[in-house]
Order: C-alpha cells, then sequence, then structure tokens
C-alpha cells in the first residue's frame, strides 16, 4: 500500500520540528521523517553550549508555549534569557520534549530518495516504504555540508575530519591534534579537547581570534539600546537586520545575499568561552593552510604567513573547524533529474519568499536556504520565522 499525505516534511531538528508543529495546529495531514535532533545528538561534542542565548534558542509552535524556559521551568535546569550558556544536553533533550508535545508524529526513518511524478512526489524510506504526495517541505541539517577544502584532500579521514564528526573529544586524550579555524566551533573544539587531556594548537587564518562581548544589559539606557539594538543573533543594528528582516534581506541582490550569509556574523568565540581557552594552548595566526600529505603516524600541514614565509608542522589528527558550504549537490536523497532541475543562488536551492522552491510542491528550510533569507537561518531562532512563513501556505 502506498501512503498519499497531502504534505510530507524531512528533517528533525529544529526547522523540521518547528514546521511539524505548525502544520499539526492547522490540522494538515501529512508525514514526518528523520532522526530527532541528529545533528545535535550526534554530530557536536559533548561538552559543548549553544553560543545563541537563551531566548534565542526556542523551537516554534503556534502558541510560543513550548520555550526552552519553559522546558527548563518544568525540569528544573538552570535558565537564563542572557547570559546563562545553553548547555548541549539541555538542549537536546528539550528538542525530545518539544517533539512529545508538539511533533509527535515524527517517523525516526530516513528518506533514501525523492523522485518526480506526473503530479508531485514519490518517496522511498529506508525500510522500502514508498509515500507519494504533492508537497514536500526538506529541513536539512548543516550535516549534509561540512566542509573540507581542497587543501585537505591527500588527507585520509583516519588522520584529518571535520569537526562534525566528534560527539566524544575525551578519545584524543593524550594525543596531539591540531584543530584549524578562528570560530566559535575551532575555539571550542581546542578548549574541549584541551580540557580532556590532549595536547592542542590552534591554526587559523586570521591575525587575531576575536571575542564577542557579553551580552547588554536589558536595563540600559533608552538611548544605548537605540544605538545598539540587541536582537536574537546579537548586538548592533547590522545584527539586528539579518535577526528580525528575512523577508526584506531576500530583496538584496543575489550577490550581496550570498556573500554575506557567508560573511556575516564571521568567526568570533562566545564571551563565556574565552576565559577557558585565552593563553590555555597554542595559537598559530596568520598562517593560511596550503596543503597537507600523510605522514607515519599522522600528517603533515603546509602552512604561508602573511608575509610569505612558510613552515610545515605534523600531527596525529587534523581536525578541520571549517564551517558549512550549503549545496544542492550534497543533498543525496534528491534524485539527479530532480536537482538539475532546481534553480540555485550560490550553488544552495533558490526559493521564494513562502520558501518554495522552482519546482512546484518542494520547499526547503533552514540553513540550506541562507542564501536567500539570510544568517539568521543558520541559527536555531530562525526556525519561527520559518515554519510559521510555511505553515502558512497550508490548512
Amino acid at each position: 500500500m502506498i501512503s498519499q499525505p497531502e504534505v510530507v516534511v524531512i528533517g528533525a531538528g529544529p526547522y523540521g520540528l518547528s514546521i511539524a508543529a505548525h502544520l499539526r495546529g492547522k490540522g494538515v495531514r501529512f508525514r514526518h521523517f528523520g532522526t530527532p535532533m541528529h545533528l545535535w545528538r550526534d554530530a557536536m561534542p559533548e561538552g559543548m553550549f549553544l553560543k545563541s542565548q537563551g531566548f534565542a534558542s526556542n523551537l516554534s509552535d503556534p502558541a510560543g508555549t513550548h520555550t526552552l524556559a519553559a522546558f527548563c521551568r518544568e525540569t528544573g535546569r538552570e535558565y537564563g534569557d542572557y547570559g546563562v550558556p545553553v548547555p548541549l544536553d539541555t538542549f537536546v533533550a528539550y528538542g525530545d520534549w518539544f517533539r512529545a508535545a508538539q511533533a509527535a508524529g515524527l517517523e525516526d526513518r530516513t528518506v533514501e530518495r525523492i523522485t518526480g511524478t506526473g503530479g508531485g512526489y514519490e518517496l522511498k524510506v529506508d525500510d522500502g516504504e514508498v509515500v507519494r504526495t504533492r508537497h514536500v517541505v526538506c529541513a536539512p541539517g548543516v550535516q549534509h555540508f561540512a566542509h573540507l577544502p581542497a587543501e585537505f584532500a591527500r588527507l585520509p579521514e583516519q588522520v584529518c575530519s571535520h569537526s562534525s564528526a566528534h560527539r566524544d573529544l575525551g578519545r584524543f586524550r593524550g594525543k596531539d591534534v591540531i584543530v584549524v579555524g578562528a570560530g566559535q566551533s575551532a575555539l571550542e573544539t581546542a578548549t574541549l579537547l584541551h580540557e580532556r587531556g590532549a595536547s592542542v594548537r590552534l591554526v587559523a587564518r586570521a591575525s587575531k581570534v576575536a571575542w564577542n562581548g557579553p551580552p547588554l544589559p536589558p536595563d540600559r539606557p533608552l538611548l544605548r539600546k537605540l544605538r545598539e539594538p540587541e536582537a536574537g543573533l546579537g548586538s548592533g543594528w547590522s545584527t539586528w537586520f539579518y535577526s528580525t528582516r528575512p523577508r526584506v534581506y531576500r530583496s538584496l541582490p543575489p550577490r550581496v545575499r550570498i556573500r554575506r550569509a557567508r560573511t556575516a556574523l564571521g568567526p568570533a568565540g562566545a564571551s563565556w568561552l574565552r576565559t577557558r581557552a585565552e593563553g590555555e594552548f597554542p595559537t598559530l595566526l596568520g598562517r593560511s593552510i596550503v596543503g597537507g600529505e600523510p605522514v607515519a603516524g599522522g600528517a603533515r600541514l603546509r602552512l604561508r604567513a602573511a608575509d610569505g614565509t612558510t613552515e610545515q608542522l605534523e600531527t596525529e589528527h587534523v581536525i578541520a573547524a571549517t564551517g558549512y558550504r550549503p549545496a544542492v549537490a550534497h543533498l543525496s536523497f534528491l534524485d539527479d533529474a530532480l536537482q538539475v532541475k532546481l534553480r540555485r543562488i550560490g550553488g544552495a536551492p533558490w526559493v521564494d519568499g513562502g520558501f518554495r522552491s522552482s519546482l512546484p510542491g518542494l520547499w526547503f528550510a533552514g540553513p540550506v536556504v541562507a542564501s536567500s533569507f539570510g544568517p539568521v537561518m543558520r541559527f536555531v531562532y530562525g526556525a519561527d520565522y520559518a515554519a510559521r512563513t510555511v505553515a502558512k501556505q497550508f490548512g
């Protein structure tokens, strides 16, 4: 028997769960596939904290009742809108709590292939079930888009891996590790490795490590609020724009959108991490990786400084905290014929103001559409806008 729901939602991270909650609230007949909170549960290191503030870490339900604050009150966990970092295990538990209340129909199964049919789409699930529907909403997590620069191409995965590949950094205790990058992921990975007994060096192109300032006090004078507003992604007028005006962002020229989606809110560490990281391990700054090759017992990296001088470093393992590059080509569950037809922006799927792609009945939401709606889609904070906008088109 072939199931034929009105909508199928793919993905069970913050965006997929939020979209499911809003479709459910509208009484839409849909099915929902994905491993709950997979990225957060399996591709982020134990001991990590979210960079976003508590108030900006909510999943979205129609009534706005199932917030992180409500979960923490119910379970007796520490919480603060500002200034209290959110532990990874708290956020994963919050996702499970939200799912049980707002997205209980989630099926922990994987959609392996989506193909087009005359009037919609056919989905093959990992257990062999076939589902047909007119509408598919894809909310893929960034785990699909882990980016390893070409300079690491010669290094086997045994000695070079992306930061998303590690849940337990304790496995590197007593080993020498080089972390590449200068953003929150690199800085926190290096810090956690150091705290778990690894010998760590941080290598980055940046000439200095940037740190975000602490959150601004909510009771600050009105004039200071006007000069530097606080928003979901941080403080300042540009950040306020990225946080609160995704529809306006979409009206910017494509080149501007693509560039700002990648570079806005650039590499920086959270204020609460600074005291744990500064001075605790060597930071080799102003150095670009120009190549690498395997050697006995690990890897050798070739580096070039800004003045043109070169050096080589050897290590047992390289962890590349080199970010994510959303691209249609990495969405392996999409049939080749669909991929060819999709309009793109910067390699990612183009979507209109309602998150609809160029193919009728196919939506995308989350980090994969940051080039359309801006940096907010790279963060949990964007899930509310995406879920409400998508759900308006149904029911």
